[in-house]
């Protein structure tokens, strides 16, 4: 089944510029998506409980205890660039 899909308006919303050929092309796979959801629609799920996971989700929390701290040297191993044991950062403000 063909959808009525406004490539353009879609292009807009995403703020990307498409040529004529990837118009084509992601409006056919819209068009696709569109269809498989149809199908979806024909599953019957009056016997299913509505979930958002299809595991039960838990945190799984330690206790917050302090240890032994990391050496200067284990810290800043991976640092790109270091002064005064301190990482060093790009300026992000004036």
């Amino acid at each position: 089944m063909k959808h009525s899909i406004d490539i353009d308006y879609v292009a807009n919303l995403a703020r990307i510029a498409l040529t004529d050929e990837e118009k084509e092309t992601f409006s056919r796979q819209l068009d696709d998506v569109l269809g498989y959801i149809e199908k979806l629609n024909e599953v019957d799920v009056s016997g299913i409980e509505p979930t958002a996971h299809a595991f039960p989700v838990k945190n799984v929390w330690r206790d917050d205890v302090a240890g032994e701290a990391f050496p200067v040297e284990t810290a800043l191993a991976n640092a790109p660039a270091k002064r005064q044991n301190m990482i060093v950062v790009p300026k992000v403000v004036e």
